[in-house]
């Protein structure tokens, strides 16, 4: 029998955006990539204009393969300060600040236990999460990202 079936090979995740990640008019937050092979899922979901260190970074992720990503974008104000000047931006194609969520799917059962995430300096967190191959697996699981 096959690693990967057919539905498996033509996903496409439903993401969905909250917050500022919904609202933004710079790069994208939130695109999504999905892995699969045998025994687990990997996922890569971008994050740019987010420093882990100041945005509060959390990953949830469920027994039934949701995951949530909460955070909060600090970088974007509509002011640009250089030692004595002050500069209004008048083209803004960084993120806002705010708080954000996204959420997705993954296609199955995981054992929320089970994840590394990696914050990589490029802005793509990137989390491997194991199948959940015993169905009676007691609780979910979250991570701060800092």
């Amino acid at each position: 029998m096959g690693v990967q079936d057919h539905t498996e090979s033509k996903l496409e995740p439903s993401v969905v955006l909250t917050g500022f990640a919904k609202e933004s008019n710079g790069p994208s937050i939130g695109l999504v990539d999905i892995g699969v092979c045998h025994s687990a899922f990997l996922f890569r979901v971008a994050l740019p204009s987010i420093k882990n260190d100041q945005s509060k970074l959390k990953c949830e992720i469920q027994r039934d393969g949701k995951v949530i990503i909460q955070g909060m974008i600090t970088q974007g104000t509509g002011l640009l300060q250089e030692q004595s000047s002050k500069c209004k931006m008048i083209v803004e194609k960084f993120c806002s600040p705010g708080p954000f969520t996204i959420s997705f799917n993954l296609p199955g059962p995981v054992d929320p236990r089970l994840f590394s995430p990696n914050f990589r300096p490029d802005g793509i967190l990137e989390v491997v999460v194991m199948r959940n191959r015993n169905p009676s697996a007691p609780v979910d699981a979250w991570a701060p990202l800092s």
